[in-house]
């Protein structure tokens, strides 16, 4: 089940969306700023910004990965 967009005043959500989308790595900047989830952040983006802006903003948020830890000698061969 999808999560509900925060009921947030409309310069919270301009702050967020404009969070979001400036940023790399969306949704952890805008929880450990604003305190919404990646699904409430992605109902939110749905519901603010155009069919167009928010496939661009998908695609972006998508292509970013989560850093990963690199193996130490001897398992990380």
């Amino acid at each position: 089940m999808a999560k509900l967009a925060p009921r947030l005043s409309p310069e919270e959500a301009k702050r967020v969306v404009a969070t979001a989308f400036d940023d790399p790595a969306p949704y952890v900047h805008t929880q450990m700023e604003h305190g919404i989830s990646k699904g409430e952040l992605v109902a939110l983006m749905k519901r603010e910004l155009t069919p167009n802006a928010y496939k661009q903003w998908a695609a972006k948020a998508k292509g970013v990965k989560a850093p990963t830890v690199k193996g130490k000698f001897p398992y990380g061969r």
